[in-house]
């Protein structure tokens, strides 16, 4: 089951969402507390954020990281000179692993992008063994993602696409207050627990901010270059308005929340 997720450049994704990535890994391991497991699965590796920071955080565990865009695959398999770490190809939403053949399941920002998230995360429920953890994070675009809000509430207010970008991009899975823990609660998972975690996305300037979203990536990526050109820098000439914010280009440090949740396999 394909992703609505834009993945087909691994270094243009580096630099618009997975330097992010990387810095909410370490807040989302610290909540996540594996214990001492020593087989693990990243479901919706991506570039490898999580994997790695598991890897360095667990050294004598073995990882098993898969994502569904084959060039972010092979990306994270360049960068990994760790045997204890393997990238496949596959779908989170069909797991190719038994049943119980994990001893925790873990996915960073990305069951919001899977069409199915629900089936998903009954996927990470399944291979995972009795007493392991299931824990997962997803951006809160509606509340708690200022960058974007510069972003997609420009954009809305510009033309009706942009407006429809907006409300598909913020009203993905698991995006509302409590969504996370109810879904756990439903997989029988127990003691689920649902938490905000939150980095600082620090930008040296407009072109910074801008720039990677050219590049097509993801969704926002995706419907910037989808534009045209007219309405391309209109949108930019308004966002950068709103990043400036009456002062002069240059450094912008955003406050980002994800929603985070963990909970037992019984």
């Amino acid at each position: 089951m394909p992703s609505i997720y834009v993945a087909n450049d691994a270094a243009a994704y580096e630099q618009s969402m997975g330097r992010w990535s990387r810095r909410l890994a370490k807040l989302f391991l610290d909540f996540a507390n594996v214990g001492r497991a020593r087989r693990l699965l990243d479901v919706g590796c991506g570039t490898g954020s999580l994997s790695f920071s598991l890897a360095d955080g667990l050294p004598k565990a073995s990882i098993t990281g898969i994502d569904y865009g084959q060039a972010y695959v092979d990306y994270a398999r360049s960068q990994a000179s760790d045997r204890r770490l393997t990238f496949e190809q596959g779908d989170a939403s069909a797991l190719p692993y038994p049943d119980a053949a994990f001893d925790a399941t873990l996915s960073l920002l990305v069951l919001n992008f899977v069409p199915d998230a629900v089936r998903a995360a009954a996927e990470m429920a399944r291979v995972t063994k009795t007493g392991g953890v299931v824990a997962a994070s997803v951006w809160d675009f509606r509340g708690g993602t200022t960058f974007l809000r510069v972003l997609a509430d420009t954009a809305a207010a510009l033309d009706p696409s942009g407006e429809a970008f907006r409300a598909k991009l913020f009203s993905g899975a698991f995006t509302a207050p409590g969504e996370f823990a109810a879904a756990w609660t439903k997989l029988d998972l127990h003691h689920v627990e649902q938490r905000g975690l939150t980095i600082r996305m620090d930008f040296e300037s407009f072109a910074d901010y801008w720039g990677p979203w050219l590049r097509g990536q993801g969704t926002v990526g995706a419907y910037v270059t989808g534009l045209g050109e007219e309405k391309r820098q209109t949108l930019e000439r308004q966002v950068r308005l709103a990043y400036l914010a009456g002062g002069a280009d240059g450094p912008r440090s955003f406050a980002a929340t994800a929603w985070a949740v963990r909970g037992i396999k019984p």
